[in-house]
């Protein structure tokens, strides 16, 4: 980070807290939150977004290879016009990580101008393309693009510390999800009355990343493992 952004930064944060200090009093005799004369103008030169983080997590996936390990163990499409299956997995982080709930909200991206810059885009596949995309996934597929983050998370943990490796805690846990539909391909009913998916998930407990994931319906059986005293 530049010297000047960094100052500029740390002169807000005094801003800041100096509004928040008690000592300071309010302006005015009435309520605290009296309004203000607030003009809303239309920039031709600047664009906002709401994931002000996104340029920073592409350009964190871009260093780490991540992109280029997809495609290469990823084989999904015979043709890529335009997108490649990288580009296709990253719209669906992405739109989850900018809040999106559903295939839907990725068409909030595709209309953020500034959203697309901070990727480095022209463009990003529209909710149907991406919904065609996940139906030709296979168990192949998804192993494929497990072998694909493998390969990015060692890269990651081969840059910590050598105590990093003494002891790996790995767990495991079931956790309910509920969705908005009941016809969705595997959703059930699940023991507490809620409609949805009871997926096994594996992580790793020293830094809390997901190792793997395993969607199952919501009405799977729990079976409980218990040990001899």
């Amino acid at each position: 980070m530049k010297q000047k952004i960094r100052k500029r930064l740390a002169a807000r944060k005094r801003r800041i807290r100096r509004r928040l200090d008690k000592a300071t009093p309010c302006r005015g005799v009435g309520p605290v939150m009296a309004g203000a004369n607030i003009h809303y103008e239309l920039s031709d030169r600047i664009e906002g977004t709401t994931c002000g983080g996104i340029g920073a997590m592409h350009l964190l996936a871009q260093r780490l290879g991540l992109p280029a390990a997809i495609d290469r163990h990823l084989h999904v499409l015979k043709i890529h016009l335009p997108y490649h299956e990288s580009d296709h997995v990253l719209n669906l982080a992405y739109n989850a990580l900018c809040g999106g709930t559903c295939l839907e909200d990725i068409e909030l991206r595709r209309q953020d101008a500034a959203y697309l810059d901070g990727i480095g885009a022209s463009r990003v596949p529209d909710p149907t393309t991406a919904g065609d995309f996940c139906r030709r996934f296979s168990q192949t597929h998804i192993d494929r693009l497990h072998d694909a983050f493998d390969e990015v998370r060692h890269r990651v943990w081969w840059q910590q510390e050598p105590a990093f490796f003494d002891e790996a805690v790995v767990d495991m846990d079931g956790v309910l999800v509920e969705t908005a539909g009941e016809c969705k391909q595997g959703i059930d009913i699940a023991y507490n009355g809620t409609w949805g998916y009871h997926p096994l998930v594996v992580s790793l407990a020293n830094t809390g990343e997901v190792l793997r994931l395993v969607n199952r319906s919501g009405s799977v059986a729990i079976r409980r493992i218990s040990t001899p005293s």
